[in-house]
């Protein structure tokens, strides 16, 4: 009896050592995958964007956390001359938005003095190069329009004192003045004093929002998110058309990261909330 009791401990013990020497059990799925990724690399992207952009590109950069959670997106916004004038200047960017095709082709190295880049510049990858939106350019005037402007060409007419367009190197600027002297009211109203400027869309929407001005040309686009009463629209009769290009900067740092914002900027998500407000993708 004492050898086989003696005979069953041994084997007691040895299950047991067995037991605790069995290894333990491999990750798998998720947990298996999560192990083997390392934490994504924090990345500060810096965009340069048109300043009809604020409240539609601050939403995006909102969702795009969800999408890269390690990215942080730095917006400016601004005159697209004074955004290019910037990053002539040395400015941090990584994705330049315009509200025209001149600002981007004075940085483009595609494009030689003919095609605008008069400075030799050379700060766009050009295979990046879209063009992403379309905006239209509008007349607004403050609530209760007491002037009773109805239409660009009442601008020419006595119901205006006082219009407000942005300055000549600020895109909405040149579509302004494109749109008068089409109408050949330019001269006329700058003889007479009655136009003043913006430094940027903001500007200009401001001083209608605030009643400063009888009325302004502003984007379709401001004048929704300002709440705006638009009175009349520019066709292509009156200006060419309101396109956004965007590109990644070959100053970049982050160059895949930059190329994966844009990437986003034109996907279905992200154009439904420039649509929102009235943009449109460019054709």
């Amino acid at each position: 009896m004492k050898k086989i009791l003696a005979l069953l401990l041994t084997a007691a013990m040895l299950f047991a050592l067995a037991a605790c020497s069995k290894p333990a059990a491999e990750p798998t799925g998720s947990e298996a995958e999560a192990a083997a990724e390392p934490a994504a690399e924090e990345v500060t992207l810096y965009v340069f964007a048109a300043a009809s952009m604020t409240e539609t590109l601050d939403q995006i950069i909102e969702l795009y956390k969800d999408v890269a959670p390690n990215v942080t997106i730095v917006p400016t916004y601004d005159s697209s001359g004074t955004l290019k004038t910037q990053i002539q200047e040395g400015a941090d960017c990584d994705i330049f938005i315009s509200a025209a095709q001149k600002q981007m082709n004075q940085l483009d190295a595609a494009k030689d003095a003919a095609g605008g880049n008069e400075e030799g510049l050379d700060f766009v990858l050009s295979d990046t190069r879209v063009d992403l939106l379309e905006n239209k350019v509008v007349l607004a005037v403050p609530d209760a329009n007491p002037k009773g402007i109805e239409t660009f060409a009442d601008l020419g007419t006595d119901k205006l004192s006082l219009l407000c367009i942005g300055n000549e190197d600020v895109p909405v600027g040149a579509y302004s003045e494109e749109i008068l002297t089409t109408l050949g009211i330019l001269e006329n109203l700058e003889q007479s004093g009655k136009l003043t400027y913006g430094s940027n869309v903001k500007e200009v929407t401001t001083q209608v929002k605030e009643g400063t001005v009888d009325a302004g040309i502003i984007y379709a686009t401001d004048a929704f998110s300002a709440e705006l009463t638009v009175v009349d629209q520019a066709g292509s009769d009156l200006c060419k058309q309101v396109i956004y290009p965007a590109a990644v900067l070959n100053v970049t740092q982050n160059e895949q990261a930059a190329r994966d914002f844009l990437t986003f900027l034109q996907s279905d998500e992200a154009m439904a909330v420039f649509q929102s407000v009235g943009f449109a993708p460019a054709p």
